[in-house]
């Protein structure tokens, strides 16, 4: 694959008849060293399969390509499939998917398109839609690691600690399912076309191979993680009163929390995964 310039990108767009559409995200890497870090840093190596989420022009699938066993590429945009065609052509280990990776059965894609391989996530992930692909990317199952480039600030948001202003819901809901999650390197904007208002950063996540809890009490967990961090203000107990109120009394509630070992006066923002563990326990 030819590598892009800002100049060379934007000519190859322009032959295609194509414009950038910043409504779904698309921020193209112009920096060639960059896509090669990212696949650096996500360890694949030919026993791989590498799930990628819209490799826009081919700049990183390239790089997957030069590591793993198998590239999938899932690209929205059926305007870029010529561009892929004409970037990844050569390419044998390469396939593209168009389709909507919110929609699709991404376990059942992947182990039909690269069956009996190691699965790994590496993408430049659409900014606009970060969280609900990471969530269902995580809550599929089938991934061993995911390594991606998000916004500097989701970033932060899933490597957080306990107390911290970034550490919230989500950031318990990342705890949960990946038992090592660590930020990479950052990305400036002027790596990109065109360049986005912010910081992007690349992290990097190990998923557990099993599940900690049973589906009832995974359920029961991310409802009271959910509760706790609705109003971030108040109390925990004024929170858990707020959403669990029908069901438990105020002093119920208070009760609860002393026998988790917690103040009365302790806010959600304060408790680890552990703690919110132990804490639906009661519920």
């Amino acid at each position: 694959m030819q590598q892009h310039n800002e100049k060379s990108l934007r000519e190859l767009l322009k032959r295609n008849n194509l414009w950038l559409n910043k409504a779904i995200g698309q921020n193209f890497l112009v920096d060639a060293g960059i896509p090669a870090m990212i696949a650096g840093a996500s360890g694949i190596d030919r026993s791989c399969g590498v799930l990628e989420v819209g490799p826009g022009a081919g700049a990183l699938t390239a790089k997957l390509s030069d590591c793993a066993g198998k590239v999938l590429a899932i690209e929205l945009d059926r305007r870029l499939l010529p561009v892929l065609d004409e970037t990844l052509a050569g390419l044998s280990n390469v396939e593209i998917v168009q389709g909507d990776i919110l929609k699709l059965d991404i376990a059942g894609l992947i182990e039909r398109k690269m069956p009996g391989m190691r699965y790994i996530c590496c993408s430049n992930l659409p900014y606009s839609i970060t969280t609900p692909v990471l969530t269902k990317l995580i809550e599929s199952g089938v991934f061993k690691s995911i390594t991606v480039m998000v916004q500097s600030e989701v970033a932060k948001r899933i490597c957080a600690d306990p107390g911290s202003r970034d550490y919230g819901a989500f950031t318990v809901f990342i705890d949960y399912h990946c038992t090592v999650k660590t930020t990479l390197f950052d990305v400036p904007p002027e790596c990109f076309t065109p360049r986005p208002g912010v910081l992007s950063s690349v992290v990097r996540l190990t998923v557990r191979e099993e599940r900690l809890l049973s589906t009832d009490s995974e359920r029961m967990l991310f409802s009271v993680v959910r509760a706790a961090f609705m109003q971030r203000r108040k109390t925990l107990v004024n929170a858990l009163h707020a959403v669990f109120g029908r069901d438990l009394p105020k002093t119920g509630i208070i009760e609860v929390v002393k026998k988790c070992g917690f103040d009365e006066n302790v806010r959600g923002e304060r408790l680890g995964l552990e703690e919110f563990i132990k804490l639906s326990g009661f519920f």
